[in-house]
């Protein structure tokens, strides 16, 4: 096995205390860096950085970050959501490590959907019909995942058809 376990702290943002959602950092028992690209690779990352080295995922919401020594992971609902999170990805960081002869490691970040690119298809009314202030803030939120096609009420069919197009390559789920 290549990863036991892990001391985790489970805390709120000091920066606003009032926020509903805790974080997690994970202090690993061991150094994992060796894994990093083959897990990029295997979950398609969304940033990969080789120095320090860590990769990034967007799980259920959630930024997971994965570093040498120690996960990280935002806007869990509690201490039982980060233990579930943290059980997947040491085991899908076993197996993944386990798997590695037959895994081409990737040293590279996912390309990311352009801003441009998705406020061109938008209606650029600035409505407000989808909870954003302005398209462009609508497009940005989409660049992260956190919004999709069917969330912009002004949107037309053909130009909804383009965007999903357009963001499947992405590997989101438009």
């Amino acid at each position: 096995m290549y990863m036991e376990g892990w001391t985790k702290e489970v805390f709120r943002a000091k920066c606003n205390p009032q926020f509903q959602s805790v974080h997690c950092i994970a202090h690993l028992d061991c150094d994992i860096r060796e894994v990093l690209p083959y897990l990029n690779s295997v979950l398609g990352g969304y940033t990969y950085i080789e120095e320090p080295p860590s990769v990034t995922f967007k799980l259920h919401g959630k930024l997971v970050t994965v570093y040498a020594r120690e996960i990280a992971i935002n806007a869990l609902e509690d201490e039982d959501e980060a233990d579930r999170l943290l059980n997947w990805l040491k085991q899908q960081i076993n197996e993944t490590w386990e798997k590695r002869a037959e895994i081409s490691p990737s040293y590279q970040s996912q390309p990311r959907p352009q801003i441009l690119e998705l406020l061109r298809l938008l209606p650029k009314t600035n409505c407000g019909k989808c909870g954003q202030p302005t398209c462009m803030v609508f497009a940005t939120l989409m660049t992260e995942d956190a919004k999709v096609p069917s969330d912009c009420p002004g949107l037309d069919n053909a130009n909804r058809q383009k965007m999903k197009q357009y963001l499947s390559q992405f590997r989101f789920d438009p």
